[in-house]
């Protein structure tokens, strides 16, 4: 069968070809519709259910709002774990479904068990689900930064609210917005109790008073002179001398209304808040998060919400503009660039090792567009299998260079022994079509049996499925891939390229070289195998000690380009503090040359997928480009020697470098030891 199909290609040369051209056709379509992203999604299904219940104790908010949650939630379908965590004032139940559960189906079914639930909350408790996004939506972080000063931090909070929120909210790919920092501004009243006893109202009257105020009603229509009139009485609370205005008691001790200003005050103030942002240590500041909706593209949501940031650009308030502070398309770029790279070498060092051991030009053609065509043809099932390109998915095509570019070299290689043998004048197609038929059969069923190889990947479950099923498919992907280019495309161009002067093993010089060098060890071993085997017995035992003391991990670190600095404190620890200490911590890492930025958060954003309690901080310290780190001494050989050596050895062995990554973190790590922090 695989003799045929080579058979076949070779002979309709034009025909494979407008096949490749095809499948490249539909390889570009797939690279424009795959999604990229930069870590594989290891989170389990799940919805978030998120209730507010502002002033209640944690213990009462488990009590009444969190434990009949959970409880309802446990008996729904496909439901493995319900987990619950309450806070002051908030609850979050967090329902973990099945693998393989869809989303949306999941959320469906927990509205329906919350529709069942909701008369057995407190008034006022209504539970909402949180965004359909997962554990890597947050993809981008900004701040909002005041030029001119003019700005408070309730100016900015309300425009971040009322106008950035909604904007970045409309772009396609985006689940929610989620402010954090500020001050968010309400009216409040300060009752005097001294004034409530003489005027003789009480504090629910004032309550009642101000809740009823703040309303709009509607009447019927009025018909006059032939036309209709719509009747409403206008309520809505505009500025602060409308609540002033409220009449609390129709009838006070002198029989005049008693109203709102004559029993307290009413000023604008600030909403509780269990969260506060900080920019660089210079004092609080106003951002938000942007939340990526599932199985979205994360680089064309980023580069969406860019654009739409630079068109707000004109409506912002005089002197503010916004800052970047998380930015993950940098990270997604940088994978990519690594595969290109990786690409790009292999067709190197392939095209090195033919011409260097072949000395035929046109033979390196072959692999150099072979591997491409691989790699591109492997991009279609993954675009049709949602499979994202991130780093796991993008290392699987990167291991599978290798053994494609081993295929290409033994093919090349069993074509040029059967040229270079030939009598003058033989058939040169007949040639290449034995060599095709005794190579290219056993290179295709080994490519196919290194793809069956990481079939056993596929029967992982929970989380190492999903780190490990990415990088599975797509060197699966690429083997098959490279496995039927070699019977189809590789035959319809052998013909083409493999042609001119063949040189003889013979006459290379540098493979006379190489065999003049290894002949030796081949004789001696085969004179001798108990000693080669026995050697290698021994070589295999050495390692096992090495073997032994080799650690373990489930995923290797990721050097992202940034850093997170995460630390918590004890219980109880006041805004006011939590502020304090963050700038101090803020303003330290900002003292590092090597750090652009810092936006440094205690507590939580106004967000479901955010339960931080103030006793944890999240810092994201943005880096600068590598070329912009400090440089560090490094000695050398010749640092002990002569000065006057030093200009001639220098530019040779640098004594000078920059600073490392595991160098940096572990300098902040150490200016970073803040009493009670851990």
């Amino acid at each position: 069968m695989v003799s045929r199909i080579i058979e076949f290609s070779a002979k309709n040369r034009a025909l494979v070809l407008l096949g490749v051209l095809a499948s490249l056709a539909g390889s570009v379509w797939s690279a424009r519709h795959l999604k990229l992203d930069a870590v594989p999604d290891l989170s389990d299904p799940q919805v978030i259910v998120y209730s507010e219940w502002m002033g209640r104790s944690p213990t009462l908010v488990e009590d009444q709002v969190t434990y009949p949650v959970v409880s309802a939630l446990l008996s729904a379908p496909k439901v493995t774990d319900v987990r619950g965590y309450s806070m002051f004032g908030m609850s979050f139940v967090y329902v973990i479904f099945e693998e393989g559960t869809d989303l949306y189906w999941a959320r469906s079914r927990v509205l329906e068990y919350l529709s069942a639930i909701s008369q057995r909350l407190p008034q006022g408790v209504t539970p909402t689900l949180g965004p359909d996004a997962t554990g890597i939506g947050w993809t981008f972080q900004y701040t909002l930064v005041d030029e001119t000063g003019r700005h408070g931090l309730d100016e900015l909070r309300t425009f971040q609210d009322f106008t950035l929120r909604y904007a970045l909210g409309s772009v396609p790919g985006v689940a929610e917005v989620a402010s954090v920092g500020g001050f968010v501004q309400q009216y409040q009243v300060t009752v005097d109790p001294v004034k409530l006893r003489a005027f003789g109202v009480t504090l629910a009257d004032v309550i009642d008073a101000v809740r009823d105020s703040n309303d709009d009603v509607g009447g019927r229509v009025v018909e006059m002179s032939g036309r209709e009139y719509y009747v409403r009485g206008r309520g809505y609370v505009q500025e602060l001398p409308d609540l002033e205005r409220v009449a609390v008691k129709a009838s006070g001790p002198g029989g005049a209304p008693v109203l709102v200003r004559d029993v307290g005050t009413v000023r604008f103030g600030p909403d509780i808040r269990r969260g506060l942002l900080d920019w660089n240590g210079e004092g609080e500041a106003v951002g938000g998060i942007v939340v990526m909706r599932h199985r979205e593209n994360a680089l064309d949501v980023i580069s969406r919400v860019k654009q739409r940031l630079h068109e707000l650009e004109p409506s912002m308030p005089e002197g503010v503009r916004v800052e970047v502070a998380y930015d993950r398309s940098g990270l997604i770029e940088r994978s990519i660039a690594t595969l290109r790279r990786a690409l790009t070498e292999e067709a190197i060092v392939v095209a090195a090792v033919i011409l260097l051991f072949l000395l035929h030009v046109r033979s390196a053609v072959l692999p150099i567009l072979s591997i491409p065509v691989a790699v591109a043809v492997s991009l279609i099932p993954m675009a049709l299998l949602d499979i994202p390109a991130t780093i796991m998915s993008l290392g699987g095509i990167a291991i599978a260079l290798g053994a494609t570019v081993d295929a290409e070299i033994v093919m090349i290689e069993a074509s040029h022994k059967k040229l270079e043998r030939a009598p003058p004048g033989a058939d040169r197609h007949r040639l290449l079509a034995e060599a095709a038929r005794e190579v290219t059969p056993a290179l295709f069923f080994s490519l196919l049996v290194i793809a069956v190889a990481f079939l056993p990947v596929f029967t992982l479950t929970g989380q190492a499925a999903r780190l490990f099923t990415p990088l599975a498919w797509t060197k699966t992907f690429v083997m098959l891939s490279a496995a039927v280019l070699s019977i189809t495309f590789a035959p319809a161009l052998r013909d083409l390229l493999l042609s001119g002067k063949i040189r003889p093993e013979s006459e290379h010089p540098v493979s006379r070289f190489i065999q003049r060098l290894y002949q030796p060890f081949v004789f001696v071993a085969l004179r001798r195998p108990l000693s080669t085997v026995a050697i290698g017995l021994l070589a295999v035992l050495s390692a096992v000690p090495l073997a032994m003391r080799l650690g373990s991990e489930f995923m290797p670190p990721l050097n992202e380009g940034d850093v997170l600095y995460m630390p918590t404190t004890f219980p109880g620890l006041s805004i006011e503090e939590a502020k304090r200490q963050v700038q101090a911590q803020d303003r330290v890492l900002r003292g590092f040359p090597e750090v652009a930025s810092v936006f440094g958060k205690a507590g939580r954003a106004e967000t479901a997928t955010d339960p931080a309690p103030l006793t944890m901080v999240e810092t994201t310290v943005r880096l600068r480009p590598r070329e912009e780190w400090r440089m560090v001494h490094q000695d050398r050989w010749w640092s002990g020697g002569p000065s006057f050596l030093a200009p001639v050895l220098r530019p040779l062995w640098p004594d000078e470098r920059r600073i490392g990554f595991e160098e940096l973190v572990d300098e902040m790590g150490a200016a970073m030891r803040f009493p009670g922090w851990t």
